[in-house]
């Protein structure tokens, strides 16, 4: 027969059970959404946004830049039109943190405009000039909260450079995250690149929001699906919304 030594729990070498860090979310800007995630999202997420490119859910992460300090990486646009758009829609634009990715890849130092597409250099280049900003980022931030917005994020996924490097890029920016009090926004356009480089992404992602723009004969309809969020259980819901004053929740339900 085998015997069990009881255990006493008064041992100095006894087990002790420590209490679990209760679980911490973030909240978004958007009120509405985030009670529909009771709270907001959790803290340290990476997410994805696939959205239809006329939907302009770029609204969306205008509106986030409300929530706290945010580092806003430009990748079509100059950073003074992503400043004045935000502004337009009455946010307040002081504690964004402009990153003017379009500026280094498209324009020389003098600013002369250059046909740097397809260039694998170039391409290469301006990974590590993200990456570079990343390390800052994280290194300047130890203690604050902040966001971390890609507007937008296919630009990357389009560069004409080894997979391999693509990749990486994505663990970078998965890891500066997990080691930031922070949540980290990329903007990808449906249809504008290959579903297997895409699906990467979606796999690596904590959370994925699906936006879409339905047609219909006399209206369209603007949609939300968050079919993941890694730590809590994903809202099932349709989440119906409109553009105006920024993003509008419609928190009506439909009845059958």
């Amino acid at each position: 027969m085998v015997a069990f030594e009881q255990l006493n729990m008064s041992d100095e070498a006894s087990f002790k059970v420590e209490e679990e860090a209760p679980f911490k979310v973030m909240n978004t800007g958007i009120d509405a959404l985030d009670r529909s995630l009771n709270g907001g999202l959790p803290e340290r997420s990476v997410v994805y946004i696939s959205a239809d490119a006329f939907s302009m859910a770029e609204v969306f992460l205008y509106q986030f830049t409300q929530a706290r300090k945010t580092y806003y990486i430009t990748t079509d646009r100059r950073k003074e039109y992503v400043n004045q758009n935000i502004k337009n829609l009455n946010f307040n634009a002081d504690a964004i943190i402009f990153i003017d990715v379009y500026q280094e890849y498209y324009f020389t130092p003098n600013g002369d405009m250059t046909d740097t597409i397809g260039n694998e250099y170039v391409d290469t280049n301006i990974i590590q000039y993200l990456e570079y900003n990343l390390n800052n980022i994280v290194a300047e931030n130890s203690d604050d909260e902040f966001n971390l917005i890609i507007d937008n994020f296919t630009f990357f996924l389009n560069l004409h450079v080894n997979r391999g490097l693509i990749k990486k890029l994505i663990n970078v920016l998965y890891e500066c995250t997990k080691e930031s009090n922070c949540i980290t926004y990329l903007l990808g356009l449906k249809g504008s690149h290959s579903d297997n480089i895409e699906n990467e992404i979606l796999h690596a992602s904590d959370v994925i929001f699906d936006i879409s723009l339905e047609k219909n004969i006399d209206k369209i309809s603007s949609k939300l699906i968050i079919p993941k969020v890694r730590g809590m259980v994903p809202n099932t819901e349709i989440i119906k919304f409109t553009i105006s004053d920024g993003v509008e929740i419609d928190t009506s339900r439909d009845i059958a």
